[in-house]
């Protein structure tokens, strides 16, 4: 089974992160945006990177059109059969593309997020398989997603 680890950079791959040993066994790898920040380790790990987007930027709409087209290409080389993300919003057209083929979508809420539901939780909410919170508090904004606490 093909499996794909995909998250932002930051916090949202730091917590990815500690889902590699449920994973190892299978035949997996990574997404994640290329930035100068802590990365994911390219030599113990099959890693692919989208470029950093960020909503305020000027060039927002080019670069996530630039990773819509990436996200495509990356999803038909590797088809994965399940795709695992924390977030956030660059991590959405490639979780798209795997719903509409046919993968199974595991969507876990990120830790920062303990009253109030994400942006991209909000979406992801609508198509996943699976919803995990990592606080009991979110069961109000998202009522059928499973609590199994924090990944920290």
């Amino acid at each position: 089974m093909k499996v794909c680890l995909i998250s932002s950079t930051g916090g949202h791959l730091d917590e990815l992160t500690k889902i590699i040993p449920a994973v190892e066994d299978h035949d997996y790898f990574i997404i994640t945006e290329k930035n100068k920040s802590k990365s994911v380790d390219t030599s113990r790990n099959k890693v692919y990177f989208l470029m950093q987007q960020e909503r305020k930027n000027l060039l927002f709409l080019l670069v996530f059109a630039a990773n819509i087209i990436k996200s495509l290409y990356l999803y038909l080389r590797e088809r994965p059969k399940v795709i695992i993300t924390t977030g956030a919003g660059a991590t959405f057209p490639f979780c798209l593309f795997g719903k509409l083929f046919g993968a199974k979508l595991i969507y876990i809420e990120s830790y920062a997020k303990i009253y109030s539901s994400s942006a991209t939780g909000r979406l992801m909410y609508k198509i996943s398989d699976e919803f995990f919170i990592q606080w009991e508090t979110l069961q109000d904004s998202y009522p059928n997603a499973k609590y199994r606490g924090a990944l920290f």
